[in-house]
């Protein structure tokens, strides 16, 4: 599990964000469908996590942190996991972490995805602009710096 392929494909048609969508479908937890073509005009960070992952939970102060400071930069972030609904809002509840918590339909293999956490940024045409493999200060000055800029 040291690597990652996404597993979006790269039609010049369709988006990498709506390759995605149709790849898997994403329901919130109260198990109504996301349809990710609603964050179209901006840039969105998609990070696929679990309720196990150590690296993943000391990284989300950080990311709740970073998802305040780029409010105004048109950043929608999600937290992806393909656990049950009911495990990830125990999670939610019991860690009192405020985020778009997403379940993926798929399991993370099929999407490519091998290794937690595994955050995709995407940018206002929904292509994939950067790929970052483990856990990261999302706060920090440089990150905000580039996120800013991207």
């Amino acid at each position: 599990m040291l690597g990652c392929n996404s597993g979006i494909t790269d039609n010049k048609n369709v988006s990498d964000l709506e390759s995605l969508q149709l790849k898997t479908s994403f329901v919130d937890l109260y198990e109504n469908t996301l349809d990710l073509s609603v964050y179209k005009e901006g840039k969105v960070i998609i990070s696929y996590w679990a309720t196990w992952c150590r690296p993943c939970i000391e990284e989300m102060p950080s990311l709740k942190r970073a998802e305040e400071i780029l409010e105004d930069y048109g950043y929608t972030f999600l937290l992806v996991s393909d656990e049950t609904i009911s495990k990830i809002s125990k999670f939610k509840n019991e860690r009192n972490f405020d985020f778009n918590f997403l379940k993926s339909n798929k399991s993370f293999e099929t999407l490519g995805v091998y290794f937690m956490p595994t955050t995709y940024i995407f940018d206002e045409n929904g292509k994939i602009i950067e790929t970052i493999l483990g856990a990261i200060e999302w706060d920090s000055e440089e990150m905000i710096t580039k996120l800013k800029t991207l």
